[in-house]
């Protein structure tokens, strides 16, 4: 098993959509990439921790590759947007990808090079070492399941998720 942390946005969405692929056997909503301890979701809301909204996905990689995991991570999200995504605006929404060692440092630069080829150059994904993930508050985590009329889950988390379906068909979780 493998873990990667990941940031593209709210982690709602991100959630969502790993959750729906094949080898994926966990995914939790946290923060990490900034300087306070234990930051609370008001604390991140205000932009000022430094954190980013993430997810640790988990994922079997003898089911699905590295690459797919990656790649569907820039399927989710616009990584061209500077510390927003869409209407969520603030470094806490920041494009960003959070490598353990050096081996996972090459492999997310590979996947960043791929998706500025497809997203036309100006991807400002940052690839950082990662510090310590804090665990989001348990109403944060499985977000989607829990709220699927949610407004924000029907308006930005739904498109994301289709996406994902569309794109990586192969990898799909039976319905």
């Amino acid at each position: 098993m493998k873990t990667y942390v990941l940031a593209g946005g709210c982690f709602w969405c991100l959630d969502a959509a790993y959750r729906v692929l094949r080898g994926v056997s966990e995914v939790v909503s946290g923060y990490t990439g900034g300087a306070s301890a234990n930051p609370t979701y008001e604390q991140i809301c205000t932009g000022r921790t430094g954190h980013a909204e993430a997810v640790a996905v988990t994922f079997d990689p003898e089911i699905i590759p590295s690459d797919v995991i990656l790649d569907a991570f820039f399927t989710m999200h616009d990584p061209r947007q500077l510390n927003r995504q869409g209407n969520d605006v603030g470094t806490q929404y920041r494009s960003a990808m959070f490598y353990r060692d050096e081996e996972e440092r090459v492999l997310f630069e590979a996947a960043r090079d791929r998706a500025s080829e497809t997203w036309g150059g100006d991807v400002v994904t940052e690839i950082t070492a990662l510090e310590t993930f804090y665990d989001a508050e348990e109403y944060h985590q499985d977000f989607f399941a829990k709220n699927p009329h949610q407004g924000y889950c029907l308006a930005v988390a739904v498109p994301k998720v289709s996406k994902v379906r569309a794109s990586f068909q192969p990898y799909l979780l039976p319905v």
